[in-house]
């Protein structure tokens, strides 16, 4: 079989990848968690995960229902490295929602007309109407994270941003939207082990692009943006939450009961829903570099 990008990742792998990382990958077993600073060493068992998701599905029924009909707009922003989870969670949180009023927007590159705008103008048109849920899956943080890792802004564009970005959400949030800023972190090794996989998979091969496979080299430079974006824009009005998401199913379930219990819907159970594990859902402070 033909790997995409002539076997880049698992050439990444065999010869640049630190001498650590390579080898907690070859160590490790498939249920096993690979970071140490995890709280957790296994994922969490199918059979329990798939309970609380059940249960957790019917909870997110009843708060679109809620959304629906009380004209409620939210939007959720879903940013983390290459292979966090960011799709998988929200495909995970949208499967039993009507699509119609749980859009998702992942936009590519943007256009020559797009680069010409203000820089937050083509996220805004995708902004939810009454009584819908957004998911962005990347959003306009690509200017705080990936731009200046690889160098497709300026300083002076990215420090524009930043000077923008506090303001810009917080006409939203005074505008009636609810923003959920969720931040999916994953270890070093787990993140290159989900490449490798993706790279071997035909069915999984589409999720890569030539900024991944590139970006495995810039751990350091990536880790340097994040911290700067986490410090200047978890504000008050609009805070990140992050999620340890080196066990996706612990990550995903999280990530429902953050938005399950922001919210007092009818019927609401808050037994269903589950309390939030503080160990790997929380605040800035639990960002592991």
């Amino acid at each position: 079989m033909d790997l995409p990008f002539d076997g880049a990742i698992s050439a990444f792998y065999e010869n640049e990848a630190p001498d650590q990382i390579r080898n907690a990958i070859r160590r490790a077993d498939k249920g096993d968690v690979i970071s140490a600073s995890y709280p957790h060493s296994e994922r969490l068992a199918r059979k329990v995960y798939e309970h609380a998701f059940e249960k957790l599905q019917i909870e997110l029924v009843k708060l679109q229902s809620w959304v629906r009909d009380s004209g409620t707009r939210i939007v959720m922003v879903f940013e983390g490295r290459d292979a966090a989870g960011k799709g998988g969670t929200i495909n995970r949180m949208r499967t039993n929602l009507n699509p119609r009023a749980a859009r998702v927007v992942a936009l590519s590159k943007p256009t020559e007309t797009e680069q010409g705008e203000w820089y937050f103008q083509r996220y805004l048109r995708h902004l939810p109407t009454a009584g819908e849920m957004v998911f962005y899956d990347r959003s306009w943080y690509n200017r705080g994270v990936v731009e200046p890792v690889f160098g497709f802004c300026t300083p002076d564009q990215n420090r524009h941003f930043f000077n923008q970005v506090p303001d810009f959400e917080k006409m939203l949030v005074d505008d009636g939207i609810h923003l959920f800023k969720f931040w999916l972190n994953v270890g070093r090794a787990e993140q290159l082990r989900r490449m490798l996989a993706r790279e071997s998979d035909p069915l999984k091969q589409w999720k890569l692009s030539s900024i991944d496979v590139q970006g495995l080299a810039k751990w350091d430079a990536y880790s340097e943006a994040i911290k700067d974006t986490l410090t200047r824009s978890h504000t008050d009005h609009a805070p990140w939450t992050i999620i340890r998401s080196d066990d996706k199913r612990r990550a995903r379930l999280n990530a429902m009961r953050v938005l399950c219990h922001a919210f007092d819907y009818p019927q609401k159970d808050a037994r269903a829903i589950g309390a939030i594990d503080p160990l790997i859902c929380g605040g800035p402070d639990l960002w592991d570099a």
